[in-house]
């Protein structure tokens, strides 16, 4: 390759500061909370973009197959069950929101990193489930997700999409 056909520089797509990126997702949060004050009925289909959203995040992050919809909901089943038993757990609202909340958002982090690690092992938990047939099972839903299960997937993921093709 000679001089005059060097390649074009790419350019890197510089984030925004890490304050103004917290800024925004707090203003999102206080308009989220703020619309549910407003309209308690809204909160689930909120609960949905937010959840397709993340979904969405995972999906393309970890390359969208079967084992990328097994982690999303391993760890969006732990994570609810982690979130269930600590408001379950906190006793009376004013001891929670005065002396607890540290504890809870503290105790809440070192439990998400736990429910990290385990649902990147969610096969090991399928095949563990009953020996034999969870083998089976795991293999089975390898077989069939191609064709059965990722194009719902994927149209609700991509719904509102134009195609590019």
């Amino acid at each position: 390759m000679s001089k005059k056909e060097k390649k074009p520089k790419k350019t890197k797509v510089k984030k925004p500061p890490l304050g103004r990126r917290l800024g925004s997702r707090m203003r999102t949060m206080g308009l989220v909370g703020a619309d549910a004050v407003r309209n308690p009925r809204g909160i689930p289909q909120t609960a949905h973009g937010a959840f397709r959203t993340w979904f969405r995040k995972i999906w393309d992050t970890r390359g969208g197959g079967l084992y990328t919809l097994g982690y999303a909901l391993s760890f969006a089943a732990l994570e609810f069950r982690t979130l269930i038993g600590e408001v379950a757990g906190m006793g009376n609202p004013g001891d929670f929101v005065i002396a607890q909340l540290i504890e809870f958002f503290m105790r809440f982090g070192t439990e998400t990193i736990s429910n990290l690690v385990m649902a990147f092992m969610w096969p090991v938990f399928v095949v563990s489930w009953y020996p034999p047939w969870g083998m089976g099972l795991l293999i089975l839903a390898f077989g069939l997700f191609p064709r059965f299960i990722r194009p719902p997937i994927e149209r609700w993921l991509f719904q509102g999409e134009q195609d590019s093709a």
